[in-house]
């Protein structure tokens, strides 16, 4: 875990991400370190629950987009500041994690299991 102590409260959010011509999307960054881990959802954060739902890792992230909002992908795209907060990673190994978080939207505690490459499910317990 790069020397994150399991109960350390750690940042994250949770940031609404939308390109012309396409469905909006939400990118949820947890802080690991110097960089932040990086989800691609397709609900937004008041939606997650006890129903499975899938998540996509991609691409680490700089630690500013914690509280950047504006353009992205050189003007194509918007993001905005959906939820932020903080979490505890309260179990991880190469296949899942347990998360607790504590944000304005996104409560509870959280099971992240891998399901192939970089698919990942989620769901509340």
């Amino acid at each position: 875990m790069g020397g994150m102590r399991k109960d350390e409260p750690l940042r994250f959010v949770v940031q609404r991400h939308t390109r012309d011509g396409e469905r909006p999307h939400w990118d949820l960054m947890l802080e690991r370190g110097t960089v932040l881990e990086t989800y691609r959802v397709c609900l937004p954060p008041e939606d997650w629950g006890y129903k499975p739902m899938e998540a996509v890792r991609i691409f680490d992230h700089p630690l500013k987009f914690l509280s950047y909002e504006g353009s992205v992908n050189k003007g194509k795209g918007r993001v905005e500041i959906a939820d932020a907060g903080t979490y505890r990673l309260i179990e991880k190994d190469e296949t899942q994690q347990q998360i607790s978080f504590a944000g304005k939207l996104l409560k509870g505690k959280f099971k992240f299991c891998l399901i192939e490459s970089d698919r990942w499910e989620i769901i509340g317990f």
